[in-house]
C-alpha cells in the first residue's frame, strides 16, 4: 500500500476507523511467516520484535483498556505465550492463541480469522526474536494503529540470548527452554499489564511473582535431574535445533539435525555427522519433537542400526508448541517438566516417571 495513503489514515481517531487502519495494514503485511530477521527492541537490540515497551504504553490505550470491560480479549500466538499470560490475569481477561498445539512456529500462515482475531484484541502478546517471522511487521503496524502489542521477550538483555551461526548477528527465539529466562517474559507481562491496566495493577503483580515462584522451582528440577544423567552420555540428540538454552541453562550438549529454523530441509552430510556421533559416543538414545517431522531422527536411526549400532527412540519432546490443550503438557509448567522427565530416563539419569510433582502421564 502507499506510504501515502496509510499516512491519511492513521490520524483518524474513532474506534472505527482505528480497526480499518488495523485491518488494512494486516491485510497490506502479506502474513508471510517464517524466521524472518526483523527490529530491534527495547533491550536485545538485534531482536526482530516491535512490541509496545511496557514503560511507554500511552493514556489512550489505557483509556481503551478500561472503558471496554465488554470486551476484555487478548490475543497471542505461540502456546506458550498465551499460558504465561493467562496465568498473570487470572480470570480477569479472555486470553486466546492463534498457534494450536502441535503446530510449528516457524511455518505458521495466518488465516483471514485470525487476521480478524489480532484486530477485535484489545491487546496482543507474541514471543518476539522474529518467532513468528514477519508477522512481527503485522504486530508493529497495529501498535502504531493505536492497539498495546508486546513482545514477551523484549526485556531480556542481549547478553542472555544466544546468536546462532546460521542467524548472523541475530537471537535464537527459543527461550522458553530455559526457566529462568522464560520468568524475566513473566515478569514483562506483568509489567505491561500493571501500565496497561492500572487499578488492577497489584493483582497482576501478585500473579507475576506467584507463577515465577513456580518456574524457579521447575528450574531447580531441571537442574537437579539433568545433573543426574551419567555425563559420558550428557547429549541430547534431537530434530532441530530448539533446545539450544536448554543446553546453556541445564548443562547438556545438544546436537540436532537441522539448525535453529525448520524452514530449511537436512541435507545427507547432517545426517550422517549425526549417525557418527551416535556410533562413537554409544549414545543409547535419540528424541523425536511433536511439532517437526519424524523422518530425520528416523533416517539418523538406520544409518546408525546400518552400522551395527542399536539406538531407540527416547521419546517425544515439546520444542516449539506444547502438549493438547487442557492436560498437564499443555502447561508451560507441564511441557518442560515432560521435556526433562523424558530426557532424563532415557538417558540414564534419575526422575521420578510421573515428574516433578507426580503430574504427568504415564509412559
Amino acid at each position: 500500500m502507499d506510504a501515502s495513503i496509510i499516512s491519511q489514515i492513521l490520524p483518524l481517531r474513532s474506534r472505527f476507523h482505528r480497526r480499518l487502519v488495523a485491518t488494512v495494514v494486516l491485510l497490506g503485511s502479506g502474513l508471510l511467516v517464517g524466521c524472518d530477521r526483523g527490529a530491534p527492541t527495547a533491550k536485545n537490540g538485534g531482536a526482530a520484535s516491535s512490541g509496545t515497551d511496557s514503560s511507554t504504553v500511552s493514556s489512550a490505550a489505557q483509556t481503551a483498556v478500561a472503558h471496554n470491560g465488554s470486551a476484555r480479549n487478548i490475543v497471542t500466538t505461540t502456546g506458550m505465550v498465551r499460558d504465561i499470560v493467562r496465568q498473570v490475569v487470572g480470570e480477569r481477561w479472555t486470553v486466546t492463541g492463534l498457534i494450536e498445539s502441535g503446530v510449528d512456529p516457524h511455518l505458521f500462515k495466518p488465516t483471514r480469522g485470525d487476521v480478524k482475531r489480532l484486530n477485535d484484541a484489545e491487546v496482543v502478546f507474541y514471543s518476539g526474536l522474529a518467532l513468528e517471522g514477519r508477522m512481527s511487521e503485522t504486530f508493529e503496524q497495529l501498535r502504531r494503529a493505536g492497539k498495546p502489542v508486546f513482545a514477551v521477550t523484549d526485556q531480556i538483555e542481549a547478553a542472555s540470548l544466544r546468536t546462532p551461526p546460521e542467524f548472523a548477528d541475530h537471537h535464537d527465539p527459543h527461550v522458553w527452554m530455559d526457566a529462568a529466562l522464560w520468568s524475566q517474559c513473566v515478569e514483562h507481562v506483568g509489567e505491561s499489564l500493571a501500565k496497561l491496566d492500572p487499578p488492577h495493577a497489584d493483582e497482576y503483580h501478585e500473579r507475576a511473582t506467584a507463577y515465577r515462584a513456580e518456574l524457579t522451582r521447575l528450574d531447580e528440577y531441571a537442574r537437579r535431574s539433568i545433573a543426574s544423567i551419567p555425563e559420558s552420555q550428557r547429549v541430547l540428540v534431537t530434530a532441530h535445533d530448539a533446545f539450544g538454552y536448554f543446553s546453556q541453562a541445564y548443562g547438556i550438549e545438544v546436537k540436532s539435525v537441522q539448525g535453529v529454523s525448520t524452514e530449511a530441509e537436512a541435507g545427507v552430510s547432517d545426517v550422517n555427522r549425526l549417525v557418527d556421533l551416535l556410533v562413537e559416543r554409544k549414545l543409547p538414545a535419540i528424541f523425536v519433537e511433536s511439532s517437526v517431522n519424524a523422518k530425520n531422527i528416523k533416517a539418523v536411526i538406520e544409518g546408525a542400526a546400518s552400522r551395527g549400532v542399536t539406538v531407540r527412540v527416547g521419546g517425544e519432546l515439546f520444542s516449539d508448541a506444547m502438549g493438547q490443550d487442557g492436560t498437564y503438557e499443555g502447561t508451560y509448567l507441564g511441557m518442560i517438566d515432560h521435556n526433562v522427565t523424558t530426557i532424563v530416563r532415557a538417558l540414564g539419569g534419575d526422575a521420578p516417571e510421573k515428574g516433578m510433582d507426580g503430574k504427568l502421564e504415564a509412559k
